[in-house]
């Protein structure tokens, strides 16, 4: 695999800043469209992108021998957390968000370590406990010194579409190897946009909002969703997976960011606080690990 460039840390940059934003994208459109029917524009709009493509270079084969998988992909990497954060994003931050869509690297290390017999350092171990009381903090409300009222529900779905995220994780790395990331993702898209076309139509507002919030529609399928992926894949193929996640790392910075300056919302001692625990959990975890380990799971070195 080729040592990263110049070239492709500002492509880091830039899918980083793309979906930061799509956290933003999820606050301005959720509360007007609802979750489950601004998850099915969502998808539907990045199929519409990707699938010209995809047709073109032929991946629909790998789509049609795969499909099980992919299907099952879809239920845990798009139609039911993609759900989960756009029902969060109705009364959480979109920092607050990001921040917790960065827990997804170490419960990814959880469920390989648990399902996929993966091993666990002692350094990864407290990682996780240090990432854990990160989202605690990020929970709290400083005015009372007790859990946010508006958090209660966002905060759990948010972390249950982590879960599903590492899940999936987990099973495109062990059961779909050697199947290109455009298959995946487009198949996907597929799927995800058929599951959730009842509900979406069942949950349909009564009068469709008019205006720029359909900017906001537009930008999650087109760029967060279509063009956001095709450059990640991208970025996998050229420097490799580990390389390529270093943006979860940077997402947070650029939503909080996103946040402050088109939504006005505040950036607190607490958010960064918990920000600095979660991101160092983060790294713990699925940082390189020391030569001792506790709790193997696997008799290989």
């Amino acid at each position: 695999m080729n040592r990263p460039s110049t070239r492709d840390y500002l492509e880091l940059l830039l899918l980083s800043a793309i979906w930061g934003s799509s956290f933003l994208f999820l606050r301005i459109a959720s509360p007007e469209f609802g979750p489950v029917f601004l998850v099915e524009m969502r998808v539907l709009n990045g199929l519409v992108v990707l699938l010209p493509l995809s047709l073109l270079l032929g991946k629909h084969r790998e789509v049609f021998k795969h499909w099980k998988m992919i299907f099952i992909i879809s239920l845990t990497n798009m139609a039911v957390p993609f759900c989960f954060f756009a029902f969060a994003a109705l009364n959480t931050s979109a920092g607050a968000l990001s921040i917790l869509n960065a827990t997804v690297p170490f419960f990814t290390a959880i469920i390989a370590f648990v399902f996929f017999h993966q091993r666990l350092s002692m350094v990864a171990i407290a990682g996780m406990l240090v990432g854990f009381i990160g989202v605690i903090v990020l929970v709290i409300d400083p005015a009372d010194g007790a859990v946010g009222t508006n958090s209660v529900l966002a905060v759990p779905a948010a972390l249950l579409a982590c879960i599903l995220y590492g899940v999936a994780l987990n099973l495109v790395a062990h059961k779909l190897q050697g199947v290109s990331g455009m298959s995946i993702t487009v198949g996907s898209l597929f799927f995800s946009s058929i599951m959730l076309l009842p509900f979406a139509l069942w949950h349909q507002p009564e009068t469709l909002p008019q205006g720029s919030v359909w900017l906001s529609v537009l930008a999650l399928g087109v760029l967060c969703t279509g063009g956001g992926y095709i450059l990640f894949y991208r970025l996998i193929a050229r420097i490799g997976s580990q390389q390529a996640i270093m943006t979860t790392y940077l997402i947070p910075l650029f939503s909080i960011l996103w946040g402050y300056l088109f939504l006005a919302e505040q950036i607190t001692y607490f958010m960064v606080f918990g920000c600095i625990l979660v991101l160092t959990g983060i790294g713990m975890t699925t940082g390189k690990r020391p030569r001792f380990s506790l709790f193997s799971r696997s008799d290989s070195p």
